[in-house]
């Protein structure tokens, strides 16, 4: 399939490298409650929920019988239950694995899709516009959520971890999300698009369904390790086999890289090759003013700086995320 290619310029790259920005959406939402929430999605997700505890925010998968990757979600958890966000296009996806495999007497599924919406703030200075913004209170560490409670209803606040390519997280009814809006806007956060929450994924090489992830790909294709989002010490979940085989007895045969070309010529194609030999394919790229930068699962024998052919045209690999080098030097 052709790469996802996003246009962006330096001035766009500029505010998130320097600013703070704040998307909003309406991606698939569903909440699990009941005696065997718990367990149920312990049983499921590839990261632990267990172990972080209530007022949390953890980011897994769920994954195939053969250890490939399903949907992929951040997911709060509050003393009532658990909300779990995914992209849109996995809502069908995600409402059948549940209702096969969550045995109503433990826990009860809600598709909340449509119901509420989520806001992400991005960019280097997007904390520290929250901190001082009106929102209070505000998580006190990463990975730590609070449930702020107005008039117009219940509003989830996470802190991202530092992996992740966005600072916080907002989910609840579109009018507390405006209020939540408003107020950074009163702390210098400017209104993003999508197009920004996809750079930011990029720059941050973080994968995405339909690009990075297709229906074979494993976990640690993709650097679930380094984004926290397997464990590999909770137990059995469906596909740990597969999982915990790679990680304690083998490596996968490719590992998600960056790519970086000079120019912003189109590519041709998605193929790359090291010495005339297939070596991976371009999944992403994000295109600047001189230069383009990418995604894509590449050989683990390709080794971090070795010029490749990608696309049609000389790209060098890079390790993730990238670097300020790599979109200055």
């Amino acid at each position: 399939m052709p790469p996802r290619e996003l246009g962006y310029d330096r001035s766009r790259l500029d505010r998130l490298r320097r600013g703070a920005v704040v998307v909003t959406g309406e991606p698939a939402v569903f909440q699990l409650a009941g005696p065997g929430a718990l367990t149920c999605l312990q049983g499921l997700l590839t990261s632990d929920l267990d172990k972080p505890g209530e007022h949390s925010l953890t980011y897994g998968a769920l994954l195939t019988p053969k250890g490939s990757i399903v949907v992929d979600y951040w997911v709060f958890r509050e003393p009532a239950g658990f909300t779990l966000v995914a992209p849109i296009e996995s809502r069908l996806a995600s409402d059948d694995l549940f209702r096969r495999q969550v045995p109503p007497r433990l826990a009860r599924i809600t598709d909340m899709t449509g119901q509420v919406e989520v806001a992400w703030l991005l960019g280097s200075q997007a904390f520290a516009a929250l901190a001082r913004s009106a929102v209070k209170p505000i998580p006190d560490a990463a990975g730590r959520t609070v449930g702020l409670e107005y008039p117009e209803g219940r509003l989830l606040l996470g802190l991202a971890p530092e992996t992740a390519p966005f600072a916080a997280v907002a989910l609840g009814p579109r009018a507390t999300v405006r209020r939540l809006v408003a107020a950074l806007a009163g702390a210098g956060v400017e209104p993003g698009t999508a197009e920004d929450l996809e750079a930011a994924r990029i720059l941050a090489g973080w994968p995405a369904l339909g690009a990075e992830i297709d229906d074979r790909t494993l976990p640690q294709e993709v650097r679930y390790d380094q984004l926290g989002g397997v464990s590999y010490t909770k137990g059995c979940y469906v596909g740990q086999e597969t999982v915990a085989r790679l990680h304690f007895r083998g490596h996968t045969n490719r590992e998600l890289r960056g790519l970086i070309w000079r120019g912003a010529a189109p590519l041709e194609g998605d193929a790359v090759t090291a010495a005339g030999r297939p070596v991976g394919s371009v999944r992403s790229t994000l295109v600047l003013d001189d230069r383009l930068l990418g995604l894509a699962p590449i050989r683990r024998e390709v080794a971090t700086g070795e010029e490749v052919e990608a696309g049609g045209r000389p790209a060098r690999v890079v390790a993730l995320p990238f670097a300020p080098e790599d979109l200055d030097g």
